[in-house]
């Protein structure tokens, strides 16, 4: 009797033992990933990245954890796309235009008044997307998916009847379109990210800027400045791109996990902002905001600021870049 007691205790302790290597090796299985973001956790961006975090995890039956590090807590913004390239992060998000010094179609939907309608930002977006893609592709990188904000007004503390009315502001720049315009508008440009905006406002580093009302919210633009003029300048896009070894380096499954999850958070983030682009105009307007369209003077020097930096983005981005806005143009 005492025999097969032992032999039974070396059966269960096997099995034990087999159960703890089979959970170890499902525990190995399991590969994290880092998708470090530079906007704040309720942002639309952010939760869109979230909800496509969630997708891959569930699509890939757990093999694929991805964590997103929000409001430039893991690299800032400037910092995420270098740190894709060189396989620190997995995949990031980051607004493309901080980057038309690499290449001008990082920048052409900055355009000034080139694409102001979600319906045309997507058109511009059809166009531009296989220049996009072959840029990050020869840096390492696989372009996943892009969503945009909403349109691009400014943020001012006091009546702006002109653009004359901006010479000498504190101007926050966030590309190479916005510190153009700082300086053929006569500001004094203080690049400044997302992140940082709030501080930048409070301390009174800058007194002006331009962004959509889901920055103004963020920033709690109200609590210093008092004016938002809704230019609807250009609608801006955020990138979200994996490291092209990273993703060679899974099984077709998992890319396909991916791949649909990011169609998904697209199509989602697009339809999002589409929605939430009033909301956050009223949100600003209830906190004591004055929310309006610019006069026809405001306007008007805006036109020919936006000419300008147009001229100069088209000297840039030469003729491939003339053949993209072509192209958007019969669409």
């Amino acid at each position: 009797m005492k025999r097969i007691d032992f032999i039974r205790g070396l059966l269960v302790a096997g099995v034990a033992a087999a159960s703890l290597s089979f959970a170890a090796t499902g525990a190995l299985a399991q590969t994290k990933w880092n998708l470090p973001a530079a906007y704040p956790g309720d942002n639309p961006h952010t939760e869109n990245l979230v909800t496509f975090a969630k997708d891959v995890e569930a699509g890939t039956g757990g093999k694929l954890s991805v964590t997103v590090h929000a409001n430039a807590s893991l690299f800032k913004a400037p910092e995420i796309k270098r740190a894709v390239q060189t396989g620190q992060a997995q995949m990031g998000e980051v607004l493309m235009s901080i980057h038309e010094n690499e290449d001008p179609v990082f920048g052409i939907d900055v355009v000034p008044f080139l694409a102001t309608s979600f319906a045309d930002s997507k058109k511009l977006y059809a166009a531009s997307k296989a220049a996009v893609e072959k840029k990050l592709d020869s840096q390492g990188i696989k372009l996943l998916f892009m969503v945009p904000w909403a349109p691009q007004g400014v943020y001012a503390k006091k009546d702006l009847n002109s653009t004359d009315d901006m010479k000498g502001l504190k101007w926050r720049a966030y590309n190479v379109g916005t510190t153009r315009l700082g300086e053929i508008l006569g500001m004094q440009s203080v690049t400044i990210q997302a992140a940082e905006l709030p501080q930048a406002l409070a301390t009174g580093v800058v007194n002006s800027f331009m962004s959509s009302g889901g920055t103004g919210y963020d920033s709690k633009a109200w609590e210093t400045l008092s004016h938002f003029y809704d230019v609807q300048a250009w609608i801006p896009k955020n990138a979200t791109f994996v490291n092209k070894a990273a993703f060679a380096a899974l099984d077709k499954a998992t890319q396909d996990a991916i791949l649909k999850a990011s169609a998904d958070a697209e199509a989602r983030g697009w339809k999002l902002w589409e929605e939430k682009t009033n909301w956050y105009l009223d949100q600003l307007k209830s906190k004591g905001m004055k929310v309006q369209k610019p006069s026809e003077a405001l306007a008007s020097g805006f036109k020919k600021a936006g000419d300008t930096l147009t001229a100069d983005w088209l000297k840039k981005a030469g003729a491939d870049g003339q053949a993209i806005i072509d192209a958007y143009k019969k669409m």
